[in-house]
């Protein structure tokens, strides 16, 4: 069974840094693109950033250089580190893999999300 489990969200002030982790269990996290989505109270959920298996990092335009993405594959976590937030950023921060399972399916998961509250 796949699982992601996120943490590390919460309250935080403008200006202010936060990082989120989502540990993965049942997948074989080396041939997994992971990645960091997010959805604001009435909008649509949308990409904040995404990682390769091997790394290679691409992120969506309003999270560009303040946020990144990475990856341990010995830990099967991925985190994204979110500095100079803005409330704009308020979010319920999803965790998404896509790849294989350990039992050699391909899957397409999401985390339960975690709430991100930035106060202006």
């Amino acid at each position: 069974q796949v699982q992601l489990v996120e943490s590390g969200g919460g309250l935080v002030q403008a200006g202010g840094s936060l990082r989120l982790s989502c540990a993965a269990s049942g997948i074989i996290f080396s041939r997994n693109d992971m990645g960091w989505y997010r959805q604001a109270p009435g909008k649509q959920r949308e990409l904040a950033a995404r990682i390769s298996p091997s790394g290679t990092p691409n992120y969506a335009d309003s999270v560009k250089g303040r946020f990144t993405i990475s990856r341990d594959n010995a830990e099967n976590t991925v985190y994204l580190q979110m500095n100079s937030l803005k409330p704009e950023d308020t979010a319920v921060y999803y965790c998404n893999a896509q790849g294989q399972t350990s039992g050699g399916r391909w899957h397409d998961t999401w985390g339960q999300g975690t709430q991100v509250t930035v106060s202006s």
